[in-house]
């Protein structure tokens, strides 16, 4: 069940309401960390591999080294997330989108932000196009927009092309950084009203919206908003700062 508005702290009222009363048409969320706390995808990663029944097995060790050197800064944002899709080669996109399912329903739903799911609900409710950006892989965030009745229409997430039911190597799209912003472009073809955000790899995105806002956000784009003078604000369960 949602949360309704009465239950929320008057800070988290007052943050809908300054989103909320810009009457947006359109407006682009990123979804790790900033509709649910963590990551997704590279948890998905981790836990695919840790499964053993998803990837080929002979692809764990390369796979996770291939990691480490991303960590090591020795592979770039955009390429890793890219090969966290294309190393689903030939697998079957029905037993793809049943293993992020599980994935999701089991470690994420508890991890999602309740007002961020209320907003998406009223947004939606007053005629806003909610798009949700994400470089995750498209599988887990279908997963997880089904708790947000977001449409798979209206997401764009790290994608590759499928040849009947099985995934290929072939990227369609990867919205990370600047890719966030082409991605809007290209597929809404609408100037986006509100954005949000947490990362610096949402950065231009949100630079691209008429208003933007900083959720959850990490200490480069904390610092970034301040300096832009974007709104920042915590969700109730992390608010363990000012």
């Amino acid at each position: 069940m949602n949360a309704t508005k009465e239950t929320f702290l008057p800070v988290t009222n007052q943050f809908l309401d300054s989103v909320l009363r810009l009457q947006p048409s359109v407006a682009a969320v990123d979804c790790d960390g900033t509709l649910w706390s963590g990551d997704a995808g590279e948890r998905f990663f981790d836990w695919e591999l840790r499964e053993g029944n998803i990837v080929d097995g002979a692809l764990d060790r390369p796979l996770r080294e291939r990691y480490a050197a991303y960590r090591r800064g020795e592979v770039d944002e955009t390429t890793i997330c890219g090969e966290m899709v294309t190393m689903h080669k030939g697998i079957s996109e029905l037993k793809l989108m049943g293993a992020a399912g599980r994935f999701f329903d089991e470690f994420f739903v508890p991890q999602i932000f309740p007002e961020m799911r209320e907003l998406v609900r009223r947004l939606q409710e007053n005629g806003c196009e909610v798009w949700a950006v994400s470089s995750t892989n498209e599988w887990v965030i279908r997963a997880g927009m089904k708790h947000f009745s977001i449409p798979h229409n209206r997401i764009l997430a790290a994608k590759v092309e499928v040849d009947g039911d099985l995934a290929t190597d072939r990227l369609i799209r990867v919205p990370s950084g600047t890719g966030k912003p082409q991605a809007l472009r290209e597929v809404v073809g609408r100037g986006i009203d509100v954005a949000l955000g947490n990362s610096r790899w949402d950065a231009e995105m949100l630079a691209m919206a008429k208003h933007a806002f900083a959720i959850n956000p990490n200490p480069d784009l904390e610092t970034t908003a301040r300096e832009r003078g974007w709104p920042i604000y915590f969700p109730e369960g992390t608010q363990t700062r000012g």
